[in-house]
């Protein structure tokens, strides 16, 4: 069809847009670098490792662009990306990384578990790189069986390989961790997706599965988005195959995901002991929000490598069916680092193994010592909106020379074996918080100092355990409490240093006996105006 107009400046005008509008086409068009195009088979019959390497070098050299896998089955070994590049995985695409592990040498920088060192290429792998995206429908397969077996497999004293050899010359100088057995091992597993020292990281979309090591590991990144990702490494057989560790990192935004991993399905971390505080790169303004998670260790973990401080964390709109924990922060003497402004909120937690919620400061054995820059912190955490079918409550443990400080449940519903376990803590609330426990007190409490309940129910009491069970307890306000019919004790105090115990505004009508006080407790309880005891 042609276009005519009586007006020659409007026949000027059209073409002018039919030809910038050709130029976008061509450019876009332009843009995509088909991987087929530059030597790689969709048979999975030749290693693509080179031709997707020319495929990004083409796009990098035009300034960017899309690396393009259409349908097919590709085989690969380590694949480096550049600024500007967007690896694309097409709908029934799927690239499977080889198990052959000569194909991730030479060795680069890297980070494991949170030391700084130089190993094994990570599968996908970004040095200070802007820009930069792995996205599509398609799947990439780790086939990390054979990385698995080497380390389940070894034996210390047997002969070094000829990669370990090689860790070993190019690690003289590392800045070793409290326990350096995995760093004098020499064989370290290369994480799935590494980009390290990037900014604006895009992963979106793909299926990832049998991941080596680690999964997707952004680490001192800046501006990382993980969204709609499926990750699925197989349960107790992929050890340590955690789904995503944003490690170190600024701006970090994971949504809709769903993750089934045999460790932790997202983890937090900021470097590792003596080597993560020298690094002092903090993990910082991460939101967790809408995804699922099942099969793992803990659902949402926080450390235990810490050292680089962790802080300004929302974790919300998720569901945890099946993990072992549900939110599990934890550190240990020696680690160093601050976990703060930390928020929690609308989460469902169903079978969950062990805790629901863990603080621990004593995740590994170790003795009191002054408190230094080998001492971690935890402080100003908070939890709302949480129902959960769990086998504990929550653990919280903190150390005898720095308590877990500024700590608050809000709206919690949980139904659990155990309740909440908590010592050596400081500024401890509770507000409507309904625990039914299958055996001992709902609140179990030793070694605090200002601890607050409001509101706290129990429908399912225990002939021989309190509701509340207090040890060591000091400053407490205990109000807005209604024990259920059938309730022996409500509220237990003993413990020579526990003192200055409030109550208020309860109704203990329906309590046998609202409070037992051990002969030991320094100061009674003080009953101010507004209870109601039988």
């Amino acid at each position: 069809m042609k276009f005519y107009s009586p007006y020659p400046i409007v026949r000027i005008v059209v073409v002018f847009m039919v030809c910038c509008f050709a130029m976008v086409l061509n450019v876009n068009a332009q843009s995509y670098y088909n991987v087929l195009k530059y030597g790689a088979k969709n048979d999975s019959s030749k290693l693509a490792t080179i031709a997707i390497k020319k495929a990004i070098d083409a796009a990098s050299k035009a300034g960017g662009g899309t690396v393009y896998f259409p349908a097919g089955k590709y085989l690969t070994g380590a694949i480096h990306l550049k600024s500007n590049i967007t690896i694309f995985i097409d709908a029934g695409a799927e690239l499977h990384f080889s198990d052959n592990f000569d194909d991730y040498l030479p060795m680069v920088k890297s980070r494991y578990e949170g030391v700084d060192v130089t190993s094994f290429s990570p599968l996908f792998y970004a040095y200070e790189a802007d820009n930069i995206a792995i996205k599509g429908r398609g799947i990439i397969d780790g086939h990390g069986k054979k990385w698995w077996d080497f380390v389940e497999g070894y034996k210390e004293g047997q002969p070094r390989s000829k990669w370990q050899h090689q860790f070993d010359t190019l690690n003289k100088d590392i800045l070793m961790p409290d326990e350096p057995k995995q760093m004098k091992r020499g064989f370290l597993r290369p994480p799935f997706i590494q980009t390290m020292y990037c900014k604006n990281v895009l992963i979106e979309g793909i299926t990832i599965r049998n991941s080596p090591f680690w999964t997707v590991n952004p680490e001192f990144c800046e501006n990382v988005t993980v969204h709609a990702v499926t990750i699925n490494n197989p349960g107790s057989f992929a050890p340590n195959t955690d789904g995503i560790n944003p490690e170190s990192c600024k701006n970090v935004h994971i949504s809709d995901c769903h993750i089934s991993v045999g460790d932790d399905c997202i983890t937090i971390k900021s470097g590792k002991d003596a080597p993560g505080r020298k690094m002092a790169a903090p993990a910082e303004n991460y939101t967790i929000t809408n995804c699922t998670m099942l099969s793992g260790h803990g659902g949402v973990v926080i450390g235990s490598e810490m050292s680089g401080d962790v802080r300004k964390i929302t974790i919300s709109n998720c569901v945890f069916d099946g993990t072992d924990r549900g939110i599990r922060i934890k550190s240990a003497r020696g680690r160093g680092g601050v976990v703060e402004e930390i928020r929690v909120d609308n989460i469902i937690m169903k079978n969950i193994g062990q805790q629901a919620i863990v603080l621990d400061l004593q995740y590994a054995k170790s003795i009191v010592e002054p408190v230094s820059e080998r001492t971690p912190r935890f402080r100003n955490i908070h939890f709302s909106n949480i129902t959960g079918q769990v086998n504990q409550a929550a653990y919280l443990n903190g150390l005898e020379e720095m308590p877990i400080e500024n700590i608050s449940f809000n709206d919690i519903n949980m139904d659990a074996k155990t309740g909440f376990d908590i010592h050596n803590s400081s500024r401890i609330e509770f507000h409507n918080v309904q625990v039914n426990t299958e055996i001992g007190p709902s609140v179990k409490v030793e070694n605090v100092n200002m601890l607050t309940v409001n509101g706290l129910k129990s429908y399912s009491p225990h002939k021989n355990s309190a509701v509340i069970d207090l040890k060591n307890v000091t400053d407490a306000f205990i109000y807005n409490s209604f024990p259920v019919a059938g309730t022996e004790i409500y509220l237990k105090i003993i413990g020579e240093k526990s003192k200055n115990i409030t109550l208020g505004n309860n109704n203990f009508s329906h309590a046998k006996t609202p409070v037992l006080t051990a002969r030991e407790v320094t100061e009674g309880v003080r009953v101010i105006s507004g209870d109601s005891i039988k």
